[in-house]
């Protein structure tokens, strides 16, 4: 198996240590070519209108939506979540891949960033510290998405098959948890 890291803008280089640690090859993606070479994608945390840009500007938007259509399994951090979202402020989403809407820094601007402890059950898990940065926040609009965690009332871990999305970034912690799961799609 080999894992893609979309290295077109964001903190794609956080995941390396989780897959190294689970001793799992990855490279970094940034054209058409390199989404043919990969298993599996992480869309990482960073700036979602800058991404989107990008994966316009070169020309790998429709290939994404044909390899994330076709199964590849696809792991968005949070703006990699607002990628992947039908809905997005009101607007159609850049991918479309994930039935559920986005509103973007919906719990504030950077200065409002923090960790929370929250449960996962999926993991068997209720005390889970996840890092919020100028996170967005998911309304579910299918009831096929399955949510595997929620701050408050808002889901902050959601799947529908191989697509899965966290508005929070698990590759901030030292626990291996998210990225053994993502394998497992």
């Amino acid at each position: 198996m080999k894992v893609g890291l979309l290295g077109l803008q964001g903190a794609f280089l956080d995941h390396i240590p989780h897959f190294d640690h689970l001793g799992v090859a990855h490279t970094i993606v940034r054209d058409n070519k390199g989404l043919d070479e990969i298993d599996c994608l992480v869309i990482p945390g960073g700036e979602s209108t800058v991404m989107s840009k990008f994966l316009k500007e070169f020309g790998m938007l429709s290939h994404l939506k044909d390899c994330i259509a076709g199964g590849m399994p696809v792991w968005g951090v949070c703006a990699g979540s607002i990628l992947l979202a039908e809905t997005v402020d009101g607007e159609p989403g850049t991918l479309g891949s994930l039935p559920i809407k986005i509103t973007r820094n919906a719990y504030g601007r950077q200065i409002d960033s923090r960790r929370h402890l929250i449960d996962i059950p999926l993991f068997g898990r209720h005390d889970f510290q996840a890092v919020f940065i100028r996170a967005p926040r998911i309304e579910v609009t299918d009831n096929k998405v399955v949510v595997h965690a929620v701050l408050g009332e808002d889901p902050v871990f959601v799947q529908k098959g191989s697509v899965m999305a966290t508005t929070f970034h698990p590759e901030l912690n030292e626990d291996h948890q998210f990225h053994e799961y993502f394998l497992s799609l």
